[in-house]
């Protein structure tokens, strides 16, 4: 088994006087950036602001793409027409595309946000039409989605390269869905915890529920949440212990083609 894997986290995501994460320190430990286009978190000047610091350091850069919803962050389930969905997605990658190109660099992949990426997950109409929007856009876009999920499967059957993801500080339910925020034990608290869970999952090829249940993934993104106040040491002790282990971090460009 090549033990090569990718570390990535949501990015970018303050707005106008709202500061949200240490985007600085994060983006000189991770391997790719999604970063938010503005309907969930983000504005103009930050997206570019983001994209700027990424070219920085070396870091691909993703679209993370949500539902309209800012007062929200992007976490409440909204139900659009497909063609309307479509659209807001496109305009968004569109927005960080021109960023990018301002910045002299490409947008590599997309990452979808929140209760869109929670629902895509479960629900196969609505990850076939954030497939289609991605590829409307570019069909060379990596799709960065959640193992075990029709995201996955749809990626696929739109014919987009696809990168699955697990999460370093989230727990997950029997059936390989994250563990809903509302519920105790959903959301891991200390680097040491994520990182026992992270090199659990990689050494083993498999997610490991809360009652036990195993279940066998291909591990190639581990995503780190940017807005979690230990975000940055969570992010430095999973690379750490990763590369203590014998895996070679890379971006998701790299790994696409590994």
């Amino acid at each position: 088994m090549s033990r090569v894997v990718n570390l990535n986290a949501d990015l970018g995501e303050s707005f106008g006087a709202w500061r949200m994460g240490r985007d600085d320190e994060m983006l000189a430990l991770v391997n790719s950036a999604n970063v938010a286009c503005g309907f969930h978190a983000g504005d103009p000047a930050v997206m570019r602001r983001t994209v700027a610091l990424a070219r920085k350091h070396g870091v691909s850069i993703g679209a993370h793409p949500s539902y309209p919803d800012l007062q929200g962050f992007g976490r409440r389930p909204m139900d659009i027409a497909d063609g309307e969905l479509e659209a807001i997605l496109i305009y968004q990658i569109g927005a960080l595309q021109a960023m990018a190109r301002a910045e002299g660099v490409q947008v590599t992949h997309v990452k979808p946000h929140g209760a869109l990426n929670n629902r895509a997950c479960v629900d196969a109409q609505l990850a076939r039409c954030v497939a289609r929007a991605v590829r409307a856009v570019d069909a060379r876009l990596i799709l960065l989605a959640p193992v075990l999920s029709q995201l996955v499967a749809a990626g696929h059957e739109a014919g987009l390269p696809v990168m699955q993801e697990v999460f370093a500080d989230r727990a997950y339910a029997d059936d390989g869905t994250l563990l809903p925020r509302s519920l105790p034990g959903a959301v891991l608290h200390g680097a040491d915890a994520c990182v026992r869970h992270v090199l659990r999952m990689v050494e083993t090829g498999a997610l490991h529920s809360v009652n036990g249940v195993e279940l066998p993934v291909a591990v190639q993104s581990i995503c780190v949440h940017g807005d979690d106040p230990e975000a940055v040491a969570t992010a430095r002790a999973v690379g750490d212990a990763l590369r203590a282990a014998g895996w070679r971090l890379v971006a998701l460009p790299e790994l696409a083609v590994a």
